[in-house]
């Protein structure tokens, strides 16, 4: 007969640990998404999004200059070709 209050044990504290767990991993959740977390996780966003425009910009600008300065060297060469550009299509003639 100790069969019964060994598996009522075990089966108590298996309950016992997994109710602890799970209100630990709720009270964690919850944190996460209290005013103040979630505006400094935004700010964070905002921030990295700053600064990833600012480089872009930065890089475009580079390369406008880059491109800019080999138009200008090209002109000094006496090379004044326009680079060929697709025009419009022909029209198909309606015989």
């Amino acid at each position: 007969m100790i069969k019964r209050p060994l598996w009522l044990t075990v089966g108590f504290v298996g309950g016992v640990g997994v109710t602890v767990y799970a209100q630990a991993r709720v009270r964690k959740l919850a944190h996460q998404y209290t005013p103040p977390v979630v505006v400094d996780r935004v700010t964070g966003n905002v921030r990295a999004l700053g600064r990833d425009v600012r480089e872009a910009v930065r890089e475009g600008r580079t390369a406008m200059r880059e491109r800019e300065d080999e138009l200008n060297a090209d002109l000094r060469r006496g090379r004044r070709e326009r680079p060929a550009r697709p025009g419009p299509r022909p029209l198909r003639s309606q015989a």
